[in-house]
C-alpha cells in the first residue's frame, strides 16, 4: 500500500504543478491583458482596428498584403500559441490518465459539459487551443469532451463576450452566446456519439497507457513537446500563409444588393469557418465591415464562424479525430453560422 500511496501523492503534486503553471501562463497571456482591453472597450466602444484592414484594399491581392497579415497575426497570438503547446505537452506528463478518463472519458453529455465549462477560463483562440485538444486525446479523453474543450475556448470566451457587449449591438452578443452553447455542447456531444471509433475507455486497462514512467519527467515532457512542435508548427505556419493569401477571395467586396442577402450569409459563413484570426479579432472585423455597408446577416454569420474553428486548427487536430468527425464539426459550424445570419437578417 505504501508505494501506491506515494504514487497517489506524486500524482496530486504533479496535477497541482500543472494547474499553477496554467494559471500563471493564463494570467500573463490572457487574463490581465483582457482585463485592460475590457476597460478600453468600455470607454471607447472599440478594441482596435480590423486585422483585415480596409475592406476595399483587402479585396485586392498582393504578396505584401499577404505577409503583412501573417506578421500581424503571429504578433497577436505567439504568446498564446507558445502557452498552448506548453500546456498541451505538460498535460501528457503531469495529469494522470485515469483521473481524466474518469471525468472526461465517457461519451455522456455530462463529460461534454464538464469539458466545455472547463474551457471558459482558457480564453484561447481555436489554433492555440488545438494543442490542448491534442493532449486531451492522447490522454484518452472522449471525442465529445475533447471537442467541447477545443470549441469552448473561443466560443465561450467571457472576455470576448464582454468586448462584444461594449462594441456591438446587444443582439449580436445574445446570438453569439446561443451559437457558442450549441457548438460547444450540442455539436461536440453529437460528434462524440456518432464518431465510428468512439468507445468508452476501460479504466482498468490504463496501467499501460499514457502514464508510463519510462525515463525522467523532463525526458517525457521533452518528447511530448518535440512531437507537438514537429507536427503542429510547420502545418500551422504554412496553412496561415495560404489562408492569408486566400483572404482576398474569401472576403470579397459584395455589391449593395447582396450586402444583407442569403448569398452573403452563406459566403461569409463558409469563409469564416475556414479563415484564421486572433482571439476577439472578429469584433473589429465585423465593426469595420458594417461601417462599409455589410448587412447584419453576413455580419452575424462571421461572428459565429470566424472564432469557432479554422482550417489551420482543423489540420492541427487532424490526427486526434477522425475525418468524419472533423467534417461534421466543420459542416455544423457553417450551418449554425447560416442560421445565425438568417436570424440577423430577420431580427436585427
Amino acid at each position: 500500500m505504501q508505494p501506491e500511496r506515494q504514487s497517489g501523492k506524486n500524482a496530486v503534486w504533479l496535477a497541482v504543478l500543472f494547474i499553477v503553471i496554467a494559471a500563471i501562463g493564463l494570467l500573463y497571456v490572457k487574463w490581465w491583458p483582457y482585463y485592460q482591453k475590457s476597460l478600453l472597450a468600455a470607454h471607447t466602444h472599440s478594441i482596435g482596428t480590423s486585422i483585415l484592414g480596409d475592406p476595399g484594399k483587402s479585396a485586392q491581392f498582393s504578396w505584401n498584403g499577404t505577409f503583412q497579415y501573417v506578421i500581424h497575426y503571429f504578433q497577436a497570438i505567439w504568446k498564446a500559441a507558445v502557452l498552448g503547446i506548453l500546456l498541451g505537452s505538460l498535460m501528457q506528463v503531469l495529469l494522470p490518465t485515469e483521473w481524466l478518463v474518469k471525468v472526461l472519458g465517457k461519451t455522456s453529455f455530462g463529460s461534454t459539459v464538464i469539458a466545455g465549462a472547463s474551457a471558459i477560463p482558457g480564453m484561447m483562440c481555436t489554433c492555440c487551443a488545438a494543442p490542448l485538444a491534442v493532449g486531451l486525446r492522447k490522454k484518452q479523453v472522449s471525442t465529445g469532451a475533447a471537442l467541447a474543450f477545443w470549441i469552448g475556448n473561443p466560443m465561450l470566451n467571457p472576455a470576448t463576450l464582454i468586448f462584444m457587449a461594449f462594441v456591438l449591438p446587444w443582439k449580436f452578443t445574445v446570438l453569439r452566446i446561443l451559437a457558442g452553447l450549441v457548438l460547444t455542447f450540442g455539436v461536440s456531444y453529437l460528434a462524440g456519439r456518432i464518431a465510428k471509433s468512439e468507445q468508452s475507455v476501460d479504466i482498468s486497462k490504463l496501467a499501460a497507457v499514457g502514464d508510463q514512467n519510462e525515463g525522467s519527467l523532463l525526458t517525457r515532457w521533452g518528447k511530448a513537446a518535440g512531437q507537438m512542435l514537429l507536427y503542429l508548427v510547420p502545418t500551422y505556419l504554412l496553412s496561415v500563409v495560404i489562408l492569408s493569401a486566400a483572404r482576398f477571395w474569401l472576403f470579397p467586396q459584395i455589391n449593395q444588393g447582396d450586402a444583407n442577402s442569403m448569398l452573403g450569409v452563406v459566403l461569409f459563413a463558409i469563409s469564416g469557418m475556414l479563415f484564421v484570426i486572433p482571439t476577439a479579432a472578429e469584433i473589429p472585423i465585423v465593426q469595420t465591415m458594417m461601417s462599409f455597408g455589410l448587412g447584419a446577416g453576413p455580419a452575424a454569420a462571421l461572428l459565429v464562424t470566424l472564432p469557432a474553428i479554422s482550417l489551420p486548427s482543423l489540420i492541427m487536430v487532424g490526427k486526434s479525430f477522425s475525418k468524419q468527425t472533423l467534417f461534421f464539426v466543420a459542416a455544423s459550424c457553417v450551418v449554425i453560422g447560416i442560421l445565425g445570419g438568417l436570424a440577423g437578417i430577420m431580427l436585427f
